[in-house]
């Protein structure tokens, strides 16, 4: 895969299968960087390489069971896309379900994504 269309359509495809480890690990470089719009002490703002967004990816599928999952795009831009993800999770300890609704943008060289960055109500 080589361009930003396939890439991005690549994610958008494994998304929606609920695959996101598959994307990460096919479709990342390893030096990736992933920024969240807020942080915490058990999830930083930004991570850096593939280990650290792969486990974030694990530790989301392993306390949040997503009950409606809806992606869309990829809204490409040069070497940059965009995919709108809407969700309806079920936390696995609490039992709280949520809508969230967030944007992801997300950089590509030479053939594999170097950033993702989420943008989504924070409340601040």
């Amino acid at each position: 895969m080589s361009n930003t269309w396939e890439i991005g359509n690549q994610l958008v495809e494994w998304c929606k299968q609920g695959q996101n480890i598959e994307a990460v690990n096919n479709l990342y470089a390893e030096n990736c960087i992933s920024v969240e719009a807020q942080g915490n002490e058990m999830m930083p703002q930004q991570m850096e390489g593939l280990e650290a967004i792969r486990g974030k990816n694990e530790w989301w599928a392993n306390n949040n069971e997503v009950l409606k999952a809806e992606v869309n795009g990829p809204f490409p831009h040069e070497n940059r896309f965009a995919v709108n993800f809407n969700y309806e999770v079920k936390n696995k300890q609490s039992g709280e379900i949520q809508q969230l609704n967030e944007v992801g943008l997300y950089t590509v060289e030479n053939g594999k994504i170097i950033r993702e960055e989420f943008f989504y109500p924070t409340g601040n």
